[in-house]
């Protein structure tokens, strides 16, 4: 009965429009002073949540992002994507999918890739004449590739709260990150007949070749990230400060497009974000003693072991729950505090972490572009300027791709366990 009363208070000041972290810090802090544990003990608790080595990645990667999305490289992606795909039927829409693909190697957040590139691709399809509810929904369905290709914020969170191997996780996450790609680029190959897009000319092979230099430093991020963990050169954690070294290197010798006013403004949009993160991350650790306390994770196993008779159920159960939660609740919210009591009852089923990690991250980034929480909607429908209500409408037809990435995932785990097998064997 106390749990039932804490989790419906704090879905009570969610819906009440409080932030995340604080409403997890409020209920937990009522939880608190009603056992009797004192104030101290909360302060405790939040000083805990971020006294992590792993957590340093998260503003690194957020600041990384944001020196990319400001140096103009965005532009360049584009243009060699476009030089790439943009004669194929659909064209632009094509370029959308494929510039996204290679932003998320650069900025490991979806709502980075909206805000970002969705802004340089509206402007195209609208030049070119493409309906504008089909040019925000593949911008929407698209930034979801930032959180699976490496570098990943997401996956960075998931490591922190599992102990699940963040290289692991990075290295997982590229199979489904790409075969995402190609079945959203099906869907569109075949509706851009229905409707009878436009196509762009074909780029001469020179020009292909000279794009791809110019977009080279940028799309050779990845490389550095994943190259550099799996030499042993540095950690997942310092990855993130090396990509930072490698933004403004890139940002500053190569394209020279940074300066001084856009420095800043990437350290104060840095610090703001990743100020509400560490909130996040206070608030989960107030809530996860409270579920301790509670046996959550217990009850949490004895529900789900009692409906699932298999690793494929428990993980279809586990998708369908967030499926539908992620209408309702921030994603972050979800992966901090419902996912940790998932990952015991997961080990018990015999799935590993590094699958269950990245089952999880799809599933729920896929809750990011379902309203009425669906945060990239609203992004998207911002730089698109098409309302949301009719966003959340248009964009339901392209779930189909990545619902079915997702039911493989489940079925054949290798999807997300070869490489990590292949270069760690774990």
């Amino acid at each position: 009965m106390t749990l039932t009363l804490f989790i419906a208070g704090w879905l009570l000041l969610v819906i009440l429009g409080t932030p995340i972290g604080m409403s997890m810090v409020v209920s937990s802090l009522g939880y608190f002073l009603y056992a009797g544990t004192g104030l101290g003990f909360s302060a405790q608790r939040i000083v805990d949540g971020l006294n992590s080595f792993p957590v340093i990645a998260v503003p690194l990667f957020i600041l990384a992002a944001n020196l990319f999305n400001v140096s103009g490289i965005t532009n360049h992606l584009f243009g060699f994507a476009s030089s790439l795909v943009g004669h194929v039927r659909g064209g632009l829409g094509h370029v959308n999918i494929l510039a996204s693909l290679f932003f998320s190697g650069m900025s490991g957040s979806a709502l980075a890739d909206a805000g970002g590139l969705g802004k340089l691709e509206a402007k195209a399809m609208h030049d070119a004449g493409y309906p504008q509810d089909l040019s925000a929904s593949l911008t929407a369905v698209s930034a979801l590739l930032g959180p699976l290709v490496p570098p990943s914020i997401p996956m960075v969170i998931y490591g922190v709260i599992s102990g699940a191997s963040i290289g692991g996780l990075f290295l997982g996450g590229i199979i489904p990150g790409l075969l995402c790609t190609i079945a959203m680029m099906v869907m569109l190959y075949i509706v851009a007949g229905r409707r009878s897009l436009p196509v762009e000319r074909r780029t001469p092979a020179r020009e292909v070749a000279r794009l791809f230099v110019y977009s080279l430093p940028a799309l050779l991020t990845p490389v550095v990230i994943i190259g550099g963990i799996f030499s042993g050169l540095f950690s997942p954690t310092e990855a993130a400060a090396v990509t930072v070294a490698y933004a403004l290197l890139v940002s500053s010798l190569i394209y020279r497009q940074m300066s001084f006013k856009k420095l800043w403004s990437c350290f104060y949009d840095t610090t703001i974000v990743s100020s509400a993160i560490a909130w996040n991350l206070g608030g989960v650790a107030m809530m996860g003693v409270v579920l301790a306390m509670e046996n959550a994770p217990a009850q949490m196993t004895v529900l789900f072991t009692t409906w699932a008779d298999g690793p494929v159920v428990f993980l279809l159960l586990v998708c369908l729950l967030l499926l539908v939660l992620g209408c309702f609740i921030d994603l972050l919210a979800l992966l901090l505090v419902l996912v940790p009591s998932l990952i015991p009852v997961a080990t018990t089923f015999g799935i590993d972490p590094v699958h269950f990690g990245v089952v999880v991250i799809l599933t729920l980034m896929i809750g990011t572009i379902t309203p009425p929480m669906g945060m990239v909607l609203f992004v998207v429908a911002q730089s698109h300027d098409y309302p949301v209500h009719k966003l959340a409408v248009a964009i339901l037809p392209w779930l189909l791709p990545l619902l079915i990435v997702l039911v493989a995932m489940v079925l054949y785990p290798p999807i997300v366990t070869f490489l990590p097998n292949l270069f760690m064997g774990t």
